[in-house]
């Protein structure tokens, strides 16, 4: 992805970068000394263009990293994805807060967050980040690479990795990627409808102009009966709150709150008739006067997991979920 001068310093050759707008590759690999030198390289390259860098990869791909950078990590932000929350709706807003934070300069980024033990509804919701990025910074100066380690991918989950990213990194340059998708559609696919609450749990049919009070209060009790801490109580009713005056205002029917939770998890679902075009609602701050969008934006702030399935037949399902023990590191 670069060549070295006589001096040992990096020059800028036939890397990803190279075009205005987004640049987003895929690097596959099957073995630990790979990961780390195509994810070194591809830094080395951003800082000698002197891009602004930042790597967000689970903590054991840091220490590695970080080492075989050396000197060049102090010019490096690097950033433990765990931390950043269990919610990868999270992950937009903070590469374009990145982005805010480094005006005038290309941003190089790493990504990746698919670990082998991540749940598998967080795993979901990784794949659909991952192809909504290619809408979310379709015209923005950013070049990311997204490290797979192959060991730790199904086949199926390989596929649409693949599918999620217009180039791929082979031989150490990107290439086109012939199988890449219609990012909005492959997110679509990659969520599906979402599967229907236990019987197990307990519902409530709410309107206007009470409902959301009511929702509000179903919610504080169911969860702090399953043991969730009384801040993150307060955190999961604010977020229902938010959804179900959506309901309220942009729709003519009722909701339907749905309520369950298990050893580690309390969720609370809202469905209405709705329906919610923008593929990316949540992942960036409103920007309408009037604040419209503003409720997910903070319930996906607010939740540990945040799934959304909305189709103009089949209106929208909001699901909610919050760990009990806290986000898991």
């Amino acid at each position: 992805m670069s060549t070295s001068d006589n001096t040992g310093r990096h020059r800028r050759g036939a890397g990803i970068a190279g075009s205005e707008g987004f640049e987003h590759a895929a690097l596959f690999v099957d073995d630990d000394a790979q990961f780390v030198a195509g994810v070194v390289e591809h830094v080395r390259e951003g800082l000698d263009a002197e891009d602004a860098v930042v790597i967000a990869l689970p903590s054991e791909h840091l220490s590695p990293i970080r080492e075989a950078l050396g000197a060049d990590a102090r010019s490096v932000v690097l950033q433990d994805v765990r931390r950043l929350g269990p919610n990868p709706a999270r992950l937009v807003p903070l590469l374009h807060q990145f982005a805010a934070d480094h005006p005038g300069r290309r941003v190089r980024a790493v990504g990746g967050g698919l670990w082998p033990d991540r749940p598998a509804d967080e795993r979901a919701a990784y794949l659909q980040h991952d192809a909504l990025t290619n809408v979310a910074f379709a015209d923005r100066p950013v070049t990311m690479l997204c490290p797979y380690d192959t060991r730790s991918l199904d086949p199926d989950t390989a596929a649409d990795v693949r599918a999620a990213h217009p180039l791929l990194v082979e031989d150490g340059a990107p290439v086109p990627n012939l199988t890449y998708a219609d990012p909005a559609k492959l997110a679509e696919t990659v969520l599906g409808p979402l599967t229907e609450p236990p019987d197990l749990g307990e519902t409530l049919v709410y309107a206007a102009p009470h409902g959301p009070r009511a929702v509000r209060g179903a919610v504080a009790d169911h969860a702090r009966a399953a043991g969730l801490a009384t801040e993150r109580v307060a955190d999961l009713c604010l977020a229902v709150h938010e959804v179900a005056v959506n309901t309220v205002v942009h729709t003519d029917g009722p909701g339907i709150l749905s309520l369950w939770h298990t050893e580690d998890r309390v969720v609370a679902e809202i469905q209405d008739s709705g329906y919610v075009a923008d593929p990316l609602v949540g992942r960036h701050p409103p920007a309408d006067a009037d604040g419209r969008g503003y409720g997910l934006y903070l319930t996906h702030r607010l939740c540990d997991l945040v799934r959304l399935h909305s189709s103009e037949d089949g209106g929208t399902t909001v699901r909610m979920t919050m760990y009990l023990d806290g986000p898991p590191r």
